[in-house]
This record gives C-alpha cells, sequence and structure tokens, in this order.
C-alpha cells in the first residue's frame, strides 16, 4: 500500500481519492475550499499533503494553478515520490510542470481523464497518461484503481494531447447530434424513433447512444435530470479554448474545433452556465435560421 497525497478534492477528485482509500492506500487529501472525500485523512498544507508520500496526484482547475502548486510541491518532494496531475490543463503548462519535475529527478505523468463524475465514481474512468515508461510504470497501479481503461500515449504532455482532441471530437459530434435532433422535432418526427434509426445507423456515435440529448431518448443521461451536468458547458467550452491554443501552438487547421469553441461560448453566455453540455439541444429548440452564427 502506497501514502498517498491527492490535491484537489473537487466533483472529480473527491471520489477518484475516495477510490484510492477504499482500496487501502493511506491517502491525505487537500483541497482550498475544503471540501473532503471518504476514507481521505484532510491535511491543511501543501507540505503535508507531499511530504513521505508515495505519489502526489492533482486534479485541479487549470494550468496556472497546477504550476503554482507543482512548484511549491517540488520544495518538499523527494525523488522516490512520483507526481501524477489528472487536471486537464494546456500543452506549454503540462510540459513546464514535466521540466520542473526533471529538474528535482522527479518521476511524473500528465494523466487527464474521461468519463465524468459518473466515472469518476465507479472507477471506470479513461486515463491518458504522458511521461517516462519508468514514470508511468509506477502510476499504473494508481491510475487502474480510478479507471478501467489506461494508455500511455507517450512522452511528457502526451496525455493532455490526446485528451484535448478527444473532447474536440466530442464538442463538435455533440453540437451534429442537438441540430439532428432539433430538426427532426421541427419536422414533427418522433426523438424516440430518430434514435432508433440513428443509433444503429451511420450516424451512430457515443453523443447519441450513451448519452443522447434528447430527454427520455437511450440510455439514461443528464438529459433525464433537467440536464444538471455530468459535464458541464462551461468545461466543454474550456477543453475546445485548449485545442484552438494547441492547434495556434503547432499551427493546425482546426475549422470545426474553431466553431465548434465559438458556439459553446455563445451558449454558456446564454444561460449555459451551470447545465451539461448536451443542454445545447435546448438552444437548437429555440433558435431560428443563423442564431448559433456570429
Amino acid at each position: 500500500m502506497m501514502r498517498v497525497g491527492f490535491i484537489g478534492l473537487g466533483n472529480m477528485g473527491a471520489p477518484m481519492a475516495a477510490n484510492l482509500a477504499k482500496a487501502g492506500h493511506d491517502v491525505f487529501g487537500l483541497d482550498a475550499a475544503g471540501a473532503t472525500a471518504e476514507g481521505v485523512k484532510q491535511v491543511e498544507t501543501i507540505i503535508d499533503a507531499v511530504v513521505d508520500m508515495d505519489c502526489v496526484i492533482t486534479m485541479l482547475p487549470n494550468g496556472r494553478i497546477v504550476k503554482e502548486v507543482c512548484e511549491k510541491a517540488l520544495e518538499h518532494m523527494v525523488s522516490s515520490t512520483v507526481l501524477i496531475d489528472c487536471s486537464t490543463i494546456d500543452i506549454e503548462s503540462a510540459r513546464a510542470v514535466h521540466a520542473a519535475c526533471a529538474s528535482k529527478e522527479i518521476l511524473s505523468v500528465d494523466a487527464p481523464v474521461s468519463g465524468g463524475v459518473g466515472g469518476a465514481q465507479a472507477g471506470s474512468l479513461t486515463f491518458m497518461a504522458g511521461g517516462s515508461q519508468d514514470a508511468f510504470d509506477k502510476a499504473k497501479a494508481l491510475l487502474e484503481i480510478m479507471g478501467g481503461k489506461i494508455v500511455h500515449c507517450g512522452e511528457g504532455g502526451a496525455g493532455q494531447a490526446a485528451k484535448i482532441c478527444n473532447n474536440m471530437i466530442l464538442g463538435i459530434s455533440m453540437i451534429g447530434v442537438c441540430e439532428a435532433f432539433a430538426l427532426g422535432e421541427k419536422l414533427s418526427l418522433d426523438p424516440q424513433k430518430l434514435f432508433d434509426v440513428v443509433s444503429t445507423s451511420s450516424g451512430s456515435c457515443w453523443s447519441v447512444n450513451t448519452y443522447c440529448p434528447a430527454p427520455g431518448v437511450g440510455p439514461q443521461s443528464p438529459a433525464d435530470n433537467d440536464y444538471k451536468p455530468g459535464f458541464a458547458a462551461e468545461l466543454m467550452l474550456k477543453d475546445l479554448l485548449l485545442s484552438q491554443s494547441a492547434a495556434e501552438l503547432v499551427d493546425a487547421d482546426t475549422p470545426m474545433g474553431e466553431r465548434a469553441a465559438g458556439f459553446y461560448q455563445k451558449f454558456v453566455d446564454n444561460d449555459g452556465t451551470g447545465k451539461d453540455f448536451s443542454a445545447a439541444l435546448e438552444f437548437f429548440k429555440s433558435a431560428a435560421r443563423g442564431d448559433s452564427n456570429g
């Protein structure tokens, strides 16, 4: 069993830390807002969260905060500790954290996740990991407790690259699904019939089959709970903006990703904040042709 410091016990971090504690690891949690997690010992300072730990895991809102926390943490960590950052952040920040760890001879992994709060609670997250083989090998046992699928994507920053690309696809596909279901309703088409066709035809995708945005259609999803977020629209916007930042960094042409980011910006600015990203269907149901442009 390992001693694990877990920094960031939000909606995702708390169940992830709880699953590690449930598996028998000695977990020490630190959260700026005072959040707690079942079975996790609460500590008050970064020093308490990193000293004498086998592993330090961070789950934080953005790259700036990750870099600030890691800078303080590295002052008190030793080379036998591995740092795993599970936040979704920009590529440059992720690479900066890896470089800072390397300067202290500390192994590091960027390991953003996919699967939402439900996946965090169930321990079925997908982890996209970047870092050296030695770092990944040391982190893997803990990642396997919190996730159902662990993929070593490459060197430092590769996990963030995979997450950004995956969520750009998700954001684009959900917009297409919401457009289609809104169009179907305006054409007097029963959404269940549309689901029955699309879910077994060429339009089949995760945004239809697993996470259908139409209430009462397909498996249980946030649409059946008044769009209370499994994955909030503002988080989708964050990830799409990260994709465009990465695209600019490497001069990649991502026109659909750019349009998707623009749409979610408009959606978040117009009553989408605090709703699931699939609530975009509500926007399209009430929109006239051309309303989402600009």
